[in-house]
């Protein structure tokens, strides 16, 4: 890639397509997978992985909120798209939409079956949530007799799937909990298969299941931060391409005496004789605090700079002391080798809450090598 002149996120769609690949091959034949493209595409560009996954064969996605079904539908997507955490007040426009709530509460249910009785729908899709463990949204066992109670009295709905989310598939310390939670599916499944006159799909795994508990594939996997490059574990990692790399470039240069500092309240002085760069990119674009005052740093020429000072809302300062570099040289903040997964842990995060919090003003740039 040719360098960049300004802070942007570059989005590899082959990286994205050997990820699809990676997880495909972990899952039986027949398995369906279901991308999931919220929050931005976990902060890259939704829109443009989702068209990829689906010239890849996804024919399912999932979002959060209905308002990311929306601007899917209006890019052209024609897939189903699940709902995950739906709101009463769109329930209209879901349907409006063609898109997918998922059902998780009494309260929810009886709200969209009206709005769907309301629009003269006939066995409209719904996905039931059950809570296994996680302890978030869902139905709990007791509470699946009211359920088929509703669903029994109405035509509007029709159940597509029934699925659960899994609280620590990546953590084999907690795998007694986890084949729990699997039990616990299994049995409530096989209720509602009881209590309705047709199968509905089944769906539980994430990334970290595919991997540790293929057996929990059942009907179809959901798919999120695997397609973007990451696996919860090193031994998943390095099977996978992380799709995102976050560029910058030096803005200006400064020469340091002793005595002088960097920064809002002076959170840094030079000791000695140095170089620092100042780099357009701070916590309004998604490189937060946590990662000011050496802890966390980037690459530039191939060599680490640490991040010095507090990071402030639209700049960054790196000690680039001993580094042959100048102004308009482009800066690795994480991608490639410089893996985001290091970069978050040097602000005691994740790297979901990293590459998710990317702010929208970032450019982004779609490659294809």
């Amino acid at each position: 890639m040719p360098p960049v002149h300004e802070t942007t996120l570059e989005i590899n769609l082959k990286s994205l397509e050997h990820n699809y690949n990676y997880l495909r091959s972990k899952l039986a034949k027949g398995s369906k997978i279901m991308a999931v493209v919220k929050a931005f595409g976990y902060g890259s560009e939704s829109v443009e992985i989702a068209k990829k996954l689906s010239e890849l064969g996804v024919g399912y996605f999932a979002v959060a909120y209905t308002k990311e079904g929306v601007a899917l539908r209006e890019a052209g997507i024609t897939a189903p798209i699940l709902v995950l955490h739906p709101q009463s007040i769109n329930f209209e426009e879901i349907i409006e939409r063609c898109l997918e709530p998922s059902i998780y509460s009494e309260f929810v249910l009886k709200a969209f079956i009206k709005t769907a009785e309301k629009l003269e729908q006939n066995e409209y899709p719904i996905h039931l949530k059950l809570n296994t463990g996680l302890n978030r949204l869902g139905f709990i066992a007791p509470e699946l007799n009211t359920v088929f109670e509703y669903l029994a009295k109405s035509d509007a709905v029709k159940v597509k799937s029934i699925f659960s989310h899994l609280a620590a598939s990546e953590d084999w310390k907690e795998r007694e909990f986890t084949l729990q939670q699997l039990d616990k599916f299994r049995k409530m499944a096989f209720r509602s298969f009881q209590n309705l006159d047709y199968r509905p799909l089944l769906h539980i795994s994430n990334t970290s299941a595919i991997i540790n508990y293929p057996e929990a594939a059942f009907d179809m996997v959901r798919c999120g931060i695997g397609l973007y490059g990451f696996g919860n574990d090193e031994n998943i990692n390095k099977h996978l391409k992380p799709i995102g790399t976050l560029k910058t470039i030096v803005s200006q240069i400064h020469q340091l005496v002793p005595g002088e500092s960097v920064g809002y309240k002076r959170a840094f002085t030079a000791t000695e004789k140095m170089k620092s760069a100042t780099l357009p990119i701070g916590y309004a674009d998604g490189i937060n605090r946590q990662y000011g005052n050496g802890r966390g740093g980037v690459f530039i020429n191939g060599n680490y700079a640490p991040i010095i000072g507090n990071v402030c809302m639209d700049m960054l300062m790196i000690d680039i002391t001993g580094i042959d570099c100048k102004e308009g040289d482009e800066v690795i903040v994480f991608g490639g080798p410089h893996h985001a997964t290091q970069f978050a842990a040097s602000g005691n995060t994740i790297s979901y809450e990293l590459i998710t919090g990317i702010s929208q003003r970032v450019k982004r740039v779609i490659v294809q090598e």
